[in-house]
């Protein structure tokens, strides 16, 4: 979230208020100038409602493998939106580490229904 922010920071650093406009980010700036502001394309701001935990390690760790792939499916279409080679780089590099979280959760979900299913001895 902080890298994207950061490279639409960058992108429109130092951008006239003509080529903001023309770029359909005069509400934005209204709202905000060019500071970082984390929204989704609709404009909707991001909330720590977002971030949910329930105590129970196997439904968090489903939630958390639901969240890397719904971030990558969001960084490809990103990357198709992109005209920028060096934009597109690092939205490929952050595709392939949600990839690397999801696998890394997928990993730690099988260690965890491992435990679970061992008998308990006290």
């Amino acid at each position: 979230m902080e890298i994207v922010a950061s490279l639409v920071y960058k992108l429109i650093d130092g951008a006239s208020i003509e080529a903001i406009k023309a770029a359909d980010l005069g509400s934005h700036y209204a709202d905000h100038d060019r500071s970082l502001y984390w929204e989704n394309a609709a404009g909707v701001p991001w909330v720590a409602a977002y971030v949910s935990a329930t105590g129970d390690p196997v439904a968090d760790l489903h939630d958390n493998l639901a969240a890397e792939q719904k971030a990558r499916a969001v960084y490809e279409n990103l990357i198709q939106l992109s005209d920028d080679p060096q934009v597109t780089d690092v939205l490929c590099y952050l595709r392939e580490r949600e990839v690397v979280h999801y696998q890394r959760f997928g990993e730690t979900l099988m260690y965890v229904q491992d435990y679970l299913e061992k008998k308990k001895v006290y």
